[in-house]
C-alpha cells in the first residue's frame, strides 16, 4: 500500500452524524478532489476549510474501495502490475485529505477537526480492515508472493511484493472469518481510544497552564520570557488574568522554566501541574484509557498469534524481539542510574552549601544543575541564548550544514499559502539548481498545537506517481512578544537539527513506490538519520557560523565554544535515566499478556519503575503513562526504545564521519545515496552495514553518554 490504509466511510454515514451539516455545493469547490495545482502539489491551505474534510474523506474512501474492489475482482490472472502496483496507485484522494487533516489536527487543530477525528477514528479503522482482510485480494497477493522468485522483478519491486504480503499477514489476512470479525472490533475500539487519549491530553495541557500572580515570582526568567508569559495571559481572554502571567506546559514531565526560576514554590507548582495531567480525575483523565488500550492491544496480539503487543510490534522492527530490546535497556540502566545518583549528590552539595535545608526534588534538578554546570564549567545556559537567535540558527546553522554536506540550497517563498501566519516555506534546490522539495518550518508553540517536535510529509516522493516531497518540521518554541528576538536554548537548537534530519530523509527520498518513500522505515531506524544530523549542531565549523550574538553579530567567544563542547557529557545521567524510565515503562505496558492487565494504572507504573531499577524520585520518567502520547496516541507503542536503539547506529556513524574528514561533500553524498535516498526500499540494517562496512558498534554510544564504567 502507499500509506496506512484508511477506513471506508460514506457521505450518508457522515450525514447521519451531522458532520456534513455544511459542505461545498459541488466537488469542484472541494480543494481535495483534484491534485493541487500549486508547486509540488502543495496543499492549497488558503482554500481549505473545516467543512471540506468530511466530504473529501467520504469520497476518498468510496473511490479507494472501488479501486480495490476492481483489483480484487479483476478476471485476469494476478500480475505484479495489475495487483501490487495497482494498489500503490490507489487511494490518491484519500491520501491528500488524510495528509492534511491528520497533520493539522496536531499542528493547528480546531473544535471541528477534533469532532470529525472522533467520529472518523473507528470508521477509518474499519476501512483499513475492509481492505487488509479482503480474502479475494489477499489471494492474488499470496499467489504472487509464492511466485516471487520467478517474476523477474527488480530489487525494489520484489521488496514491495514481500512487504505488501507481510503487511496483509500482520493485519490478519490469514485469520478465520470469526477472528476477523473480532479483530475489526478491536481495531475500531483502539482507534477511538487513541484519539480520546490525544484529545484529553491536549485539553488538559491547555487547562493546566500555571497562572502566576506577580512578576516577582518569575525571578530568573529572561525578560522576553516574562513578557511572553504576560502576553499569554492577555491572549486567553479569561477574566481575572489581567496583569498576571501564564506559563503553558510542554509535553514532557520537566518544564523548561524550571531551569531558570529561583522561586522553588513556583517550580513545584509547574512540576505538579505537569505530572498530574491525565490522572487527576475529571473529564480529561486518561487512566482508564491507558488500561483499556493496553488490554485491548494485548488481546489483539494474542488473536494474531503473538504473546504480547510488544512481540507483535518488534517482529517488524530491526530489533525483532522483546529479548533484544530488554537486553539493551538492561545494559544501559544500571550505569545511567548510578551516574544520575552522582549528579544528584553534586546538586545536593550546592543546596547544602547555600543552606537550602531540603533534599533535591525533581523540580529542583534543572535549576541546580545550572549551578553545578557553572561551578564545573564556568558557564550556564543563559550565557548561550543570546548567540542562538532562531533565524540565524536556521539559515547559518541547519541550512549551512546541509549545504556543505549535500550541496543543496534554500530560497524562502512568500507566494505560497500556509495554514498559520508563523509558518514559513522554503524551496529546496539540488546542487545543480534542480528543484528538489518544499520545506515548511512551523517552530512556535500555540494552544491548538500538540506538544513536542516532529516532522511530517504533506506530499511524499514517488517515481511511480511523479511526485516531489513537501515536508514540514514542527517545534514548540515559546513565541516572544512582537519585535523581540527568538532566542533558543541549546536543547532547542539540537532539536532543530534533529527534526531537520527527518526532513532530509523525506526530501532526499528517491524511490519508485510510495510505500517506501522517505521515513517509511522501521520505527527503530527512523530516528537514526535525524540523530546523526544533530552532530552538526556542535561541529566547530557549523557552530562558529551560526553562534553569533543577536545584537552585535559577534561570534561566540572561543572559550565559551570550548566549554559547550567540554560539557556535552554533563548531566547525561539524568538525561539517560529519564529517557530509559519512559522506554522501560513502554515495554512493561506492552509486554503484558491479557491475563496480566492491571487494574490501577499509577500503581502499575510505580511497580514497573521499581522493578526496572529506575524508581529514583529526583529523576522521574520523561513521560508518565497518562501523558505518554508517543505510545498511546502517536504510533510509538512498544517503540519508544527506538531513540536509544537508533543512537547506537548514530554514534557509530558520527565516528565514521570523523574518521573520514567530517563536513565534506563526499561524505554527505555517500550518506545520502546509501541511507537517506533509499527510504524503506531495502532492509534497514542491510543499508547500514553497506554504508558502515560492518555491523554497528555500541561503544561510541556508551562513551557519548558516559556509560563506559561498569558496562563491560
Amino acid at each position: 500500500m502507499t500509506r496506512k490504509l484508511l477506513p471506508m466511510i460514506t457521505a450518508s454515514l457522515l450525514l447521519g452524524t451531522g458532520i456534513l451539516a455544511s459542505v461545498p455545493a459541488s466537488a469542484a469547490e472541494n480543494p481535495f478532489f483534484q491534485p493541487s495545482k500549486l508547486p509540488y502539489q502543495m496543499p492549497p491551505f488558503d482554500r481549505i476549510t473545516d467543512a471540506d474534510y468530511a466530504p473529501a474523506f467520504a469520497e476518498g474512501m468510496r473511490r479507494e474501495r472501488a479501486e480495490v474492489r476492481a483489483i480484487a475482482d479483476n478476471p485476469a490472472a494476478a500480475s505484479f502490475d495489475n495487483t501490487v502496483v495497482a494498489l500503490e496507485r490507489s487511494g490518491r484522494l484519500l491520501s491528500r485529505v488524510s495528509n492534511v487533516f491528520f497533520n493539522l489536527t496536531g499542528a493547528n487543530t480546531s473544535d471541528a477537526k477534533e469532532a470529525l477525528a472522533r467520529d472518523l477514528a473507528p470508521k477509518l479503522a474499519a476501512h483499513h480492515d475492509a481492505i487488509m482482510l479482503d480474502a479475494k485480494l489477499f489471494g492474488r497477493i499470496d499467489a504472487l508472493y509464492r511466485q516471487r522468485d520467478h517474476l523477474n522483478l527488480d530489487a525494489e519491486s520484489k521488496r514491495l511484493l514481500e512487504r505488501t504480503h507481510t503487511d496483509f499477514v500482520r493485519a490478519g489476512a490469514r485469520l478465520s472469518a470469526a477472528d476477523k470479525k473480532q479483530l475489526k472490533a478491536y481495531n475500531a475500539e483502539l482507534a477511538t481510544l487513541s484519539n480520546a487519549f490525544s484529545q484529553n491530553l491536549l485539553k488538559e495541557t491547555q487547562a493546566s497552564a500555571v497562572v502566576v500572580d506577580s512578576r516577582e515570582e518569575l525571578a530568573g526568567l529572561p525578560e522576553n520570557e516574562i513578557a511572553g508569559a504576560a502576553e499569554a495571559a492577555r491572549a486567553t481572554n479569561t477574566r481575572g488574568l489581567e496583569g498576571k502571567y501564564l506559563l503553558p506546559l510542554m509535553n514532557t514531565t520537566g518544564q523548561p522554566q524550571e531551569a531558570m526560576l529561583s522561586n522553588r514554590a513556583l517550580r513545584k507548582r509547574l512540576y505538579e501541574a505537569s505530572i498530574m495531567r491525565g490522572n487527576r480525575g475529571g473529564e480529561f483523565d486518561n487512566r482508564a484509557v491507558v488500561l483499556k488500550l493496553t488490554t485491548l492491544r494485548a488481546e489483539r496480539a494474542r488473536l494474531l498469534g503473538y504473546p504480547s503487543h510488544a512481540a507483535y510490534v518488534l517482529e517488524d522492527e530491526t530489533a525483532q524481539t522483546t529479548t533484544a530490546v530488554n537486553q539493551l535497556l538492561a545494559r544501559l540502566t544500571p550505569p545511567a542510574v548510578a551516574n544520575a545518583r552522582k549528579e544528584a549528590a553534586a546538586i545536593q552539595e550546592v543546596i547544602d552549601a547555600e543552606k537550602g535545608g531540603f533534599q533535591v526534588a525533581a523540580y529542583d534538578w534543572a535549576y541546580y544543575t545550572e549551578k553545578v554546570r557553572k561551578l564545573r564549567h564556568n558557564f550556564d545556559e543563559a550565557q548561550l541564548r543570546p548567540y542562538f537567535e532562531l533565524n540565524n540558527v536556521l539559515r547559518n546553522g541547519v541550512f549551512y550544514a546541509a549545504g556543505k554536506l549535500y550541496g543543496i540550497s534554500f530560497v524562502e517563498r512568500h507566494d505560497l499559502p500556509v495554514y498559520q501566519p508563523d509558518v514559513r516555506v522554503f524551496e529546496v534546490f539540488d546542487a545543480a539548481g534542480k528543484p528538489l522539495a518544499l520545506f515548511l518550518a512551523d517552530f512556535y508553540a500555540r494552544p491548538n498545537k500538540r506538544g513536542g517536535a516532529w516532522m511530517n510529509a504533506y506530499v511524499e516522493q514517488s517515481g511511480l506517481l511523479d511526485t516531489k516531497p513537501v515536508v514540514a518540521n514542527h517545534l514548540n518554541i515559546p513565541k516572544p512578544p512582537a519585535g523581540e528576538p527568538t532566542l533558543l536554548t541549546f536543547d532547542e537548537v539540537t532539536t532543530m537539527f534533529h527534526e531537520f534530519g527527518h526532513a532530509l530523509h523525506g526530501m532526499f527520498s528517491a524511490v519508485r513506490y510510495p510505500r517506501f518513500s522517505g521515513t517509511s522505515v522501521p520505527r527503530d531506524f527512523v530516528e537514526y538519520p535525524s540523530q546523526v544530523n544533530e552532530m552538526w549542531a556542535v561541529w566547530p565549523e557549523v557552530l562558529k557560523n551560526y553562534a553569533r550574538h543577536y545584537q552585535t553579530g559577534a561570534a561566540m567567544p572561543p572559550e565559551l565554544l570550548d566549554k559547550v563542547t567540554a560539557a556535552r557529557k554533563f548531566n547525561q545521567g539524568f538525561a539517560t535515566t529519564e529517557y530509559l524510565a519512559a522506554a522501560l515503562l513502554d515495554q512493561r505496558w506492552h509486554q503484558l499478556s491479557p491475563e496480566q492487565a492491571p487494574g490501577d494504572a499509577l500503581a502499575f507504573e510505580a511497580e514497573a519503575l521499581k522493578q526496572a531499577g529506575v524508581d529514583f524520585a529526583p529523576v522521574p520518567p520523561r513521560y508518565r503513562s497518562t501523558y505518554f502520547s508517543h505510545i498511546f496516541a502517536n504510533g510509538y507503542s512498544a517503540g519508544y526504545y527506538a531513540y536509544i536503539w537508533s543512537e547506537v547506529l548514530d554514534a557509530d556513524t558520527v565516528e565514521w564521519f570523523k574518521e573520514h574528514g567530517g563536513l565534506l561533500r563526499a561524505n554527505g553524498d555517500k550518506f545520502r545515496q546509501q541511507i537517506l535516498s533509499r527510504g524503506g526500499s531495502a532492509d534497514a540494517m542491510m543499508l547500514y552495514r553497506a554504508f558502515r562496512g560492518r555491523a554497528p558498534d555500541i561503544e561510541p554510544l556508551l562513551e557519548r553518554r558516559g556509560l563506559t564504567g561498569g558496562t563491560r
